[in-house]
């Protein structure tokens, strides 16, 4: 499987400035790359609590649906994150968008501090099948808890797609959650971060990656703006559970009701505190 990073240096508030950016992206993709990946929040940035209201827009809004036309002219799939507005809520949100629409949809559930008051946190994790391989979503800060990717496991995940906005002096910190939530889960970890300074001084760390199911760093960017072409063996699942399994050996489960979809979609719902 190929996959293309875009570490991208977005800017915040300015969605016509970052949807340009994201659409040249994707019509630059190799013709036998199958999913470009783009940072946490990518086609608004980062809003304030003052400006979340007019910048985000529901996901069926335009942006939204350029992404969704141009993944159907190039046959590829894309992960990007958004600003969600839902009837007055707001939320940070990423996509798996394929040439059929949107596939996945998660709200980020674990809220750093500039997400507080600007956006509300999800209540579910979720997975689906995509390319005969089940995949699941997570939002940057959401990989510092071993719980958000276990729950992705319970729900079949094989590879753990993250969308990331870290900022120095994080950088190291999630460089070792990536790869610990990959070989925690036996599964492919991708992570796409943002680069360069984003409003209020904030400068991105970058090292976007791909880690393999024994949690080994396959490939990490350096802190520079870039379009990064990597592949993923599928075999190394197998090979990675021939001989043991977390899941069929541990001792304790993750609560939550879990829901299964007809079209494949699986759902773990967080109970409430």
């Amino acid at each position: 499987m190929k996959v293309e990073l875009a570490q991208l240096a977005g800017r915040d508030n300015d969605t016509v400035y970052n949807l340009e950016r994201a659409l040249e992206a994707i019509n630059a993709c190799a013709a036998d790359t199958q999913l470009i990946m783009f940072p946490e929040s990518h086609l608004m940035g980062f809003p304030s609590a003052e400006s979340v209201a007019e910048v985000a827009e529901p996901l069926d809004g335009p942006t939204v649906s350029a992404i969704i036309a141009a993944a159907r002219e190039r046959n590829i799939a894309v992960v990007v994150g958004t600003a969600e507005s839902d009837n007055g809520r707001f939320y940070n949100t990423t996509l798996l968008i394929t040439p059929e629409g949107i596939a996945l949809k998660y709200r980020k559930t674990h809220l750093w501090a500039s997400d507080r008051g600007v956006f509300e946190a999800g209540d579910r994790y979720a997975t689906c099948l995509w390319n005969g391989v089940r995949v699941g979503l997570l939002i940057c800060y959401d990989i510092e808890f071993p719980e958000t990717a276990r729950a992705l496991a319970q729900l079949g995940a094989e590879l753990l797609l993250v969308t990331n906005g870290n900022m120095d002096p994080y950088g190291p910190t999630h460089r070792t959650a990536i790869m610990a939530r990959a070989q925690e889960n036996q599964a492919f970890a991708l992570m796409v971060n943002r680069v360069e300074e984003g409003d209020g001084g904030l400068l991105f760390a970058g090292g976007s990656a791909l880690v393999d199911p024994l949690g080994s760093l396959l490939f990490e960017a350096g802190r520079e703006q870039g379009r990064f072409a990597v592949e993923l063996d599928l075999n190394q699942l197998t090979a990675a559970r021939q001989d043991y399994r977390y899941l069929d050996d541990q001792r304790l489960k993750l609560p939550g009701e879990r829901v299964e979809h007809a079209d494949g979609l699986r759902e773990l719902m967080i109970p409430a505190r």
